[in-house]
């Protein structure tokens, strides 16, 4: 199936590893250029960029640290000449913390809050402008913004906050921008295996009617059909990719 993609230019937010990594590697294949973004693990994103560069694609690297409006603003500002406009936006980057709900700080509630809703909002104001005609933005949530998490609170909070932005920017961007976004369930990312590792060792066999956890590359499916020209008619969605864990 052609989702159209060939010759697009897409940006990437948490592309160092993970879904954002994945999804590169797919969008890479299906013919788009992409942009690499990343925060501090540029050894992580060199390796993204090059897989990009091995599928005959052009890479970038865009180092920011997203929880900071003016550093985002001076990256989108610094980009290549070469990229005059995006195609697609994916906002992947995340943090994830574990505290019970009675040890979160407010410093680590502001913090977690700052890089996975915050910085999804500045790093979608600062490309509007650059976004073209029929273009697309996903916002990758959690399953944790439906369920919620007695230990990460914050992070459930902020994942929760992602599903209405995405609401808002579908209306704010209409008719010329798409956007939509995916609440994953737990996935085998470095992020993601944090997660798993404080959970009881049965959690996917009692919680998830699919009795495992996801694949990076099985929620980076979703995210490259959901930006691509061939699921034109849907904007303003959420996406549930989680397993079956929401009917358990």
């Amino acid at each position: 199936m052609d989702l159209g993609l060939k010759d697009k230019i897409v940006f990437i937010t948490g592309a160092s590893s993970g879904i954002g990594a994945s999804a590169a590697q797919i969008f890479s294949a299906e013919g788009s250029d992409v942009v690499v973004s990343f925060a501090n693990n540029s050894v992580g994103a060199g390796q993204t960029a090059a897989q990009v560069q091995a599928n005959g694609r052009k890479a970038w690297l865009c180092r920011m640290d997203v929880s900071d409006p003016d550093d985002v603003n001076l990256a989108i500002h610094a980009l290549s000449p070469e990229i005059r406009g995006l195609d697609a936006l994916v906002l992947c980057a995340g943090l994830s913390l574990h505290h019970a709900f009675a040890e979160i700080t407010p410093a680590e509630w502001q913090r977690v809050l700052a890089v996975n809703l915050n910085g999804a909002f500045y790093v979608l104001q600062a490309c509007t402008p650059l976004f073209r005609d029929r273009s697309s933005v996903v916002l990758v949530s959690s399953v944790s913004a439906q369920t919620g998490v007695s230990h990460q609170a914050h992070y459930a909070a902020a994942k929760a906050g992602l599903v209405n932005l995405a609401k808002s920017a579908a209306r704010a961007l209409a008719p010329r921008v798409r956007v939509n976004c995916v609440t994953p369930g737990l996935t085998l990312t470095p992020m993601g295996l944090d997660t798993i590792a404080a959970l009881n060792q049965d959690y996917a066999k009692n919680k998830m009617l699919l009795q495992r956890y996801a694949t990076p590359e099985e929620i980076a499916q979703v995210i490259v059909f959901l930006a691509s020209p061939m699921n034109s008619f849907m904007t303003g969605a959420t996406v549930d990719v989680n397993g079956g864990r929401d009917l358990r």
